[in-house]
């Protein structure tokens, strides 16, 4: 027995029965197993085929940029405080006695040398009448004693009287004079007795209400001795009187100019929008006050129709420094970065760069740059949530006038007192 056969090759083994397996298939069973594939591999051509292409980045986005306005601009430092009267009197008889008349109605605006009350001047009148009496007497004893010492000294070369005589004499000429001359200074202190039952008003202004009427006694004398009849409030000029700290107090001393004429103050009173009142500072205090590290001030206005009251509560503004050139730019561009200001710029290469800034008041909706930015930055504008610091951007030009409209969200109003543009 032949021990040698020919050895079969493995994928001979493996070949015959999935040949078989195939043969034994029917026919459409055979080719579905042969086009499967087929249409298996054209549907995921055809649908690599119709793919869109590949997305191209994005482009940077765009923003808008303009450079700051260059204005000349007045700076004000804002007070609070109240108005006063220029002069305040009030009214006290210089008499006793009982209150005959009042001639005004209250809260008349009345005129220096005005009559106001009469008080009973009958008793005044006899006291009048009879230090005249004296006087007259007085004058009377005067030219006795000056004839008697004029027939002495006829006398006095024939010598028939004494030198004693005549001394005496002399003398009583001396004292006649001297009670003529106190009788006198009585008739005259009388006068004003009866002149001052006349009460006139010493100042031009608003007076008050009667605080007597008619009937009543009054008392009188010098200083505040006498009943108070009324007040009276000279009103134009006006003052208004405020406080201010240490701190503006040095800023406005450092600013003032030696010779320069008194700063400018406007003022708004409670119900106004606008400072229309105008004036000048008129006092400062010579010392601070230690507790509260204030100092006083006063304004004087011009108040020729009296529509000003003392009491009434203002806004002042005080100029600070004059006229000096300023960058701004809208308020809306100021970003805050932790503890500092911030504004975007875009720099020659189209990158946004934060700059920091010191900023200083507002006028107009605009924000005055006192220092960060220069007049040929471009800042943003608008889009500033498009502008992150150190990405690129595509820019445009746009323009923002004096009320900060920059064709997009409106912007803050002015604050109030703080600073106005000057003269172009």
């Amino acid at each position: 027995m032949n021990m040698i056969s020919p050895i079969q090759a493995d994928h001979e083994l493996v070949d015959r029965p999935v040949l078989g397996r195939f043969n034994r298939l029917s026919r459409w069973q055979r080719v579905t197993l042969v086009t499967l594939p087929i249409v298996l591999i054209g549907t995921v051509g055809a649908k690599l085929a119709s793919a869109p292409p590949p997305v191209a980045a994005p482009q940077p986005p765009m923003i808008t940029v303009a450079a700051p306005l260059v204005r000349q601009v007045n700076e004000w430092d804002d007070y609070v405080g109240r108005f006063a009267a220029s002069r305040a009197v009030e009214i006290r008889p210089r008499v006793a006695g009982e209150v005959t008349g009042i001639f005004f109605h209250d809260g008349d605006i009345v005129k220096k040398g005005q009559l106001l009350f009469t008080i009973d001047a009958r008793p005044f009148a006899a006291a009048l009448a009879e230090a005249r009496a004296n006087s007259a007497s007085a004058a009377s004893a005067l030219t006795l004693a000056r004839t008697d010492l004029s027939r002495a000294n006829r006398l006095i070369g024939d010598e028939a009287i004494s030198a004693g005589e005549v001394d005496s004499l002399r003398a009583k000429v001396a004292a006649a004079s001297a009670a003529l001359a106190a009788a006198d200074a009585r008739v005259r202190a009388r006068s004003l007795d009866v002149e001052f039952t006349s009460v006139r008003a010493p100042i031009g202004g608003r007076i008050s209400d009667r605080r007597v009427d008619a009937g009543n006694q009054v008392a009188g004398g010098e200083g505040t001795g006498g009943t108070v009849l009324t007040t009276i409030n000279a009103l134009d000029p006006i003052y208004f009187n405020f406080d201010g700290s240490e701190a503006l107090y040095l800023k406005n001393q450092r600013a003032r100019q030696p010779g320069a004429e008194a700063p400018s103050v406007e003022i708004q009173l409670q119900d106004e929008t606008e400072h229309r009142w105008k004036g000048k500072l008129d006092f400062t205090d010579n010392g601070l006050d230690q507790r509260s590290g204030t100092i006083r001030g006063r304004a004087v206005l011009s108040n020729p129709g009296y529509f000003l009251t003392p009491g009434m509560f203002g806004n002042m503004r005080l100029a600070s420094g004059g006229t000096a050139s300023a960058l701004l730019i809208p308020d809306a561009s100021v970003q805050t970065d932790q503890a500092r200001k911030i504004v975007l710029t875009v720099d020659t290469h189209d990158q946004v760069i934060a700059k920091p800034v010191v900023l200083g008041p507002v006028v107009d909706g605009l924000r005055v740059i006192r220092s960060g930015l220069n007049a040929n930055d471009r800042i943003v504008i608008s889009g500033i949530q498009f502008a992150a610091p150190g990405s690129h951007v595509r820019t445009r030009v746009g323009k923002y006038t004096g009320d900060a409209t920059v064709n997009a969200t409106g912007a803050p109003a002015p604050t109030a007192g703080e600073a106005t543009l000057g003269a172009r």
